[in-house]
């Protein structure tokens, strides 16, 4: 299953900054079944083991950086601990599924009926052709706030951060998930009339009134589909393997 996961999303097409990959676990093992997830927490561990699940896959790395202790200082080194205690392995595909043709951009783009998907700001990583974002077409030009409103049911978020509402109709749809406000500008240049990332810094939004509607809804809101790549990818190449979508929600952010 790890070989199907990476032949999809090749590691070598992670930042260089990611961690990606096997986190815990041996390789080898059988699977009993696939919990899949966009971060690994104790009660996703709890959930995999109540479902008859050996196998976690997630978006988020559970390991970015090297533990100088498993104890129970943080949830980290709970989850640690609990994987290797009751044998759950953990394979994360991130910044590699984002890059990858097919993965957590495109799956945006489907959710928002999008046609003529295809990378921007595209790079070559060996003989890969990948990117960061991907831009697509609305079927019909569409009111920019009648396309945010579109995007806050779609995502289901309770509200959007954006700047202020263009002026003219939305058709060329510039994506990034999670924090992708360092492609704003490549967006622009490739004629997007709307950016839909998951999270911006504060200063970026200014100086873009009537050039791009930017819509942001939420890191966890903007990639909440992935799991769902996860299990074409799994049922299609390892037909017969219990793949389930984690009921666990791990979004730390409330709105109130």
């Amino acid at each position: 299953m790890l070989d199907a996961l990476e032949q999809f999303a090749p590691l070598p097409l992670q930042e260089s900054w990611d961690n990606a990959g096997l986190q815990i676990g041996l390789t080898e093992a059988e699977v009993s079944g696939a919990l899949l997830c966009l971060d690994v927490t104790p009660d996703v561990i709890e959930e995999a083991v109540r479902r008859g699940c050996n196998l976690v896959v997630s978006h988020h790395p559970l390991l970015f950086r090297g533990l100088k202790q498993v104890a129970d200082q943080n949830d980290v080194q709970r989850v640690v601990r609990m994987a290797i205690k009751q044998d759950i392995a953990i394979v994360s595909m991130h910044t590699n599924m984002d890059n990858a043709r097919d993965g957590v951009n495109w799956k945006i783009a489907e959710k928002l009926g999008l046609t003529d998907v295809d990378f921007f700001a595209r790079k070559t990583v060996g003989d890969i052709s990948c990117g960061s974002g991907v831009t697509g077409l609305l079927r019909q030009p569409k009111e920019a706030l009648k396309f945010i409103e579109q995007v806050k049911q779609t995502f289901g978020v309770e509200c959007a951060q954006c700047n202020e509402v263009l002026q003219r109709p939305v058709r060329k749809v510039a994506i990034c998930g999670g924090a992708g406000d360092f492609l704003l500008d490549e967006a622009i240049a490739q004629g997007a009339d709307a950016f839909l990332t998951g999270e911006m810094h504060y200063h970026v939004f200014f100086g873009h009134e009537q050039e791009i509607q930017i819509c942001v809804i939420g890191h966890y809101q903007s990639e909440q589909f992935t799991s769902e790549v996860f299990r074409d990818i799994i049922e299609r190449e390892c037909p017969g393997v219990k793949c389930c979508i984690a009921e666990t929600k791990t979004n730390p952010i409330v709105y109130i």
